[in-house]
């Protein structure tokens, strides 16, 4: 969801409406541990009445997300064979 630059409240909005709920004191320390990892850069925007970080994905964190978005299709696909293979046993 960071991959366009956004801030903490409306990534909350975002994740509430995609059906994840986060606690906001769950997600800041997320984002400054991500931060932190280089999985996220960020950037004060003082345009507005009241100044907002930003965060944005950097190129690491793209392409971690890659890396962990093949292995969550590879398990799904995996999972879906199993699956298929169990049909008509009782589970």
């Amino acid at each position: 969801m960071l991959r366009t630059p956004g801030y903490g409240y409306g990534l909350l909005e975002a994740l509430a409406a995609a059906g994840v709920a986060v606690d906001a004191n769950t997600l800041y320390p997320l984002l400054r541990r991500l931060e932190k990892q280089g999985l996220l850069v960020s950037e004060w925007n003082t345009d507005e009445a009241r100044p907002r970080k930003f965060y944005r994905t950097s190129e690491a964190g793209e392409q971690l997300a890659a890396v962990l978005l093949d292995e969550w299709t590879a398990l799904g696909r995996s999972l879906t064979t199993i699956d298929s293979h169990t049909e008509g046993d009782v589970r």
